[in-house]
């Protein structure tokens, strides 16, 4: 199961430089030194199965993830990215499964639709490897973000493609009928996932599992301790998922985070379906809401309120004083809402949302701010001023849902957002100049 969004690099990766990139291009995706092939013989086995040819050693990279991954080009010059995922326990490949019902309902999408995903070529269930198209040169939502390039446009386009999978049916469409594929069948496709998604554990609001206390750092087990140790948060958490129980579901990525999209030529793709199943919709939209709200944090504790890196801002983050981060607080919250209005607006153009969706996405919004600090505190001895900064801005979020609505520009389509009056309505801002208990 998994318990954080991590993102750590794939065993035996290590960072190297793009070469790709010239002077006055964009920075493509970080990549990393893969994992040697001889010890996943299965990868080259699927390719040449499904007639692409083995991977040319010369160039063969990866990229960050928890997963292995393999990008490069094959014998037969075809540009493949291909990843394994980790079986359950008992054996089960749940993650394929859930990657393979996905492929089977996104086959039904009309050319042209707002969501666009890395063509699937084909999976080998049984060694859990899936292959899909190289998108060459693109980036990952996370770096175009910190990079200040997701801008509004791509944010509405974001909510049109995040709309358009909560508009998808079940597994069983025909095929779009792209050649050089292996879609899956969609009478053998593996049925959509309808248990619940697994975050937030609600086991462990209660108690730390010893098991996990061993492979968690100081910071995260603290940041675990800011959610346990209090009782409105826990409660509200529960809150919460009775009224995701009673939500109406649909299909749902339900791991969704900037680095799950990718901007390839000017067009936003989204990709890791390991974890889609039919659940509430809110979940998306309050996640990247909440991704939002965790850049803004950050910008908190950079000297230009832009920081370049997760890594600069946590560094200055103790040498604010109280009146500086209240300000700079609520100056990166004006600078990110217009996005996450125009992500709304997205949204709302493909999809009628139903009347408490907003709410229970601020809600999860709240959620995703102490699910990323959590994992953001992987590497870390001490909690820093920006975890305790997110975990403040999660606790308004997560305690008066309806009360942000509007200032997270989530309002009513139908009422224009500057005719909101923003002075009846707490701020996110204010959560900057409290404790998180």
């Amino acid at each position: 199961m998994t318990t954080t969004s991590t993102t750590a690099a794939p065993t035996e990766a290590v960072a190297t430089a793009s070469t790709a990139a010239t002077a006055g291009d964009a920075p493509a995706l970080i990549r990393f030194r893969p994992t040697g092939l001889d010890t996943a013989p299965e990868v080259n086995t699927l390719l040449e199965r499904l007639g692409l040819g083995p991977f040319e050693p010369e160039g063969l990279t990866a990229f960050g993830g928890r997963n292995d991954n393999w990008a490069g080009t094959t014998t037969r010059g075809q540009q493949v990215f291909v990843k394994t995922v980790a079986r359950a326990p008992d054996g089960s490949r749940p993650e394929i499964d859930r990657a393979l019902a996905f492929e089977a309902s996104a086959a039904r999408l009309p050319a042209g639709s707002p969501l666009r995903t890395p063509k699937h070529l084909g999976t080998d269930r049984d060694s859990a490897v899936s292959a899909f198209r190289l998108l060459r040169g693109s980036r990952s939502g996370s770096e175009v973000a910190l990079d200040g390039d997701f801008d509004e446009a791509l944010c509405r386009e974001a909510g049109r493609a995040v709309a358009t999978l909560h508009t998808l049916g079940t597994a069983g469409g025909a095929s779009d009928g792209e050649s050089g594929g292996e879609a899956p069948d969609p009478a053998s496709a593996p049925a959509i996932d309808t248990a619940e998604a697994p975050l937030p554990p609600m086991r462990w609001l209660r108690a730390f599992p010893w098991s996990e206390v061993q492979d968690r750092s100081m910071a995260q087990i603290a940041a675990w301790k800011l959610v346990q140790d209090d009782t409105e948060v826990v409660a509200a958490l529960h809150r919460l998922r009775e009224r995701e129980r009673t939500a109406p579901h649909t299909p749902a990525h339900c791991d969704l985070r900037f680095d799950q999209f990718l901007v390839h030529d000017g067009q936003l793709y989204l990709c890791d379906w390991e974890e889609f199943r039919l659940a509430d919709p809110a979940r998306d939209v309050g996640a990247f809401v909440g991704e939002w709200l965790f850049q803004a944090t950050y910008s908190v504790f950079a000297p230009t309120g832009e920081p370049t890196s997760a890594k600069d801002a946590v560094a200055l983050g103790f040498d604010l004083s109280h009146e500086e981060i209240v300000e700079r607080g609520a100056a990166g919250l004006r600078r990110h809402i217009p996005r996450i209005s125009a992500f709304w607006q997205g949204y709302t153009e493909c999809r009628v949302p139903d009347p408490e969706l907003a709410e229970r996405a601020v809600g999860f919004a709240g959620w995703h701010l102490y699910d990323r600090l959590i994992a953001t505190a992987q590497a870390h001895a001490v909690l820093n001023p920006v975890a305790r900064a997110a975990a403040g801005i999660g606790r308004t979020l997560l305690l008066n849902p309806a009360g942000a609505v509007a200032t997270l520009g989530l309002a009513d389509p139908a009422v224009p957002h500057s005719a909101v009056p923003h002075a009846a309505v707490p701020h996110p801002a204010d959560a900057l100049a409290g404790s998180p208990r």
